[in-house]
């Protein structure tokens, strides 16, 4: 089976590292990448949906109806700055999207960006992991067929990447140490990608997706079968 999937954030590095991998993916027979600014990608499987406010979505019911998955790796730099704006981001617009698909395409798994770490309890003093558990704590809320939170750390790109910035490049070429180094701290684009796609086609037993599983469930071999193993996240 090919699945349909919507991406949101491909404009960032992360999000183009796991579109890059859908497109390369069997498993994926069409990618709708939701952004407000055009890619410059071109594939036979990619259809693009600009959309200036994700708070006003109700003119683009038809084309975002018809998927099976969203990865929705919207990022933004200022998030951490400014808690309104985080707050607009990380929360107005995630909620608006996630509501939306969900009443357009009722079994849809919903594949959420989110970081290590992420303040479930909603009163530390970190901002923006307040602000993203606020928005983990919102989506739990909501009816899905299948939810995760991806609470990544460090992500070094694919090398063919054309939105790497200087950090990226950084960890990109100092990949090999910073994973001896701290292992639990660090993926692979190809990694988190690969992870996403897999729980569409797994039975993967938890909400919450670490550093750790993300590579677990990368490895994963593709099939038919769906996959249940509770051994998976024993240390």
């Amino acid at each position: 089976m090919q699945y349909k999937v919507i991406l949101t954030g491909a404009n960032g590095a992360i999000g183009e590292g796991v579109l890059l991998q859908c497109l390369e993916s069997r498993s994926i027979g069409e990618v709708l990448l939701v952004s407000r600014w055009h890619h410059p990608i071109k594939h036979h499987k990619l259809k693009e949906l600009i959309v200036s406010d994700f708070l006003e979505l109700d003119a683009y019911e038809n084309e975002l109806s018809g998927y099976d998955a969203c990865f929705y790796c919207s990022e933004s730099p200022l998030a951490s700055l400014d808690e309104r704006i985080g707050s607009y981001f990380m929360i107005d617009n995630t909620l608006s999207f996630a509501s939306k698909l969900l009443m357009l395409n009722p079994n849809i798994v919903f594949s959420y960006l989110s970081k290590w770490n992420v303040d479930a309890t909603e009163l530390g003093k970190v901002m923006s992991a307040k602000i993203r558990g606020k928005a983990e704590n919102a989506l739990a809320k909501m009816i899905f067929k299948k939810l995760y939170f991806f609470r990544i750390g460090m992500v070094s790109p694919f090398p063919e990447q054309k939105n790497r910035k200087i950090g990226n490049e950084i960890i990109y070429r100092c990949y090999p140490l910073l994973k001896f180094l701290m292992p639990n701290k660090i993926n692979t684009a190809e990694e988190l990608a690969k992870a996403m796609i897999h729980t569409l086609i797994t039975k993967y037993p938890q909400r919450e997706v670490s550093v750790k599983d993300i590579r677990a469930l990368a490895s994963y071999q593709q099939g038919n079968v769906e996959i249940y193993n509770p051994l998976m996240h024993l240390t």
